[in-house]
């Protein structure tokens, strides 16, 4: 099994979000140990945000790119090839401003490609990523499971994968990080259910 683990918080080791998915991975080499475990530090190795400049660099011909656009179509290139090649992803998803890191959103913009992961036919658009399975984790100082303030967050996240025609999800939460004394049960509930996730593995 190819697994892709990423990380997007800004925090480094003082990140819930990072602290939940290395325990994630953790916990897919115990059950996994023939797994073979790719990492992606979306906040200290920062993917561009997609440009004009980016898009034509993808869509010129090789023979025809400059240096600067030959490096912008490599990157997007391992990029998705990456993404493609793996079974099981590991997604660090904190919230900020109600929506995700904008790095996090750079590698989305990165995967979501026409013709490779996601075409339009006549019935509309069909994913083309599918059986593949996500364990996302979700942290948040608020509570916004369910509510309003987390449609452009999880419900985001779930939307745009589900479009890629992954439907397998399996979200660990940990909201209310910043709410008096709630970070240590929100945590410890986290890292029950990853346990649990892995428990008839």
């Amino acid at each position: 099994m190819n697994v892709l683990h990423l990380d997007s918080s800004i925090l480094g080791d003082a990140s819930a979000s990072r602290q939940l998915t290395h325990a994630v991975a953790t916990a897919v080499r115990a059950a996994e140990p023939e797994s073979t475990l790719r990492y992606r530090d979306l906040a200290a190795d920062e993917l561009t945000h997609l440009s004009g400049a980016s898009l034509a660099a993808t869509g010129t011909p090789d023979e025809l790119r400059d240096a600067v656009q030959r490096q912008a179509a490599a990157l997007a290139e391992a990029t998705l090839n990456e993404f493609l090649a793996a079974d099981l992803l590991i997604i660090g998803a904190p919230m900020y401003n109600f929506s995700v890191p904008s790095q996090l959103k750079a590698w989305i913009d990165r995967i979501a490609v026409a013709g490779k992961t996601f075409r339009y036919g006549p019935n509309g658009a069909e994913g083309l990523a599918g059986g593949k399975r996500v364990i996302l984790v979700s942290t948040a100082g608020g509570m916004h499971a369910d509510q309003p303030t987390g449609v452009a967050h999880e419900g985001y996240l779930r939307l745009v994968l589900g479009f890629l025609g992954i439907t397998d999800i399996e979200i660990v939460r940990a909201h209310g990080l910043a709410m008096g004394g709630a970070r240590e049960t929100a945590m410890s509930a986290a890292q029950q259910a990853i346990d649990e996730l892995f428990e008839t593995v």
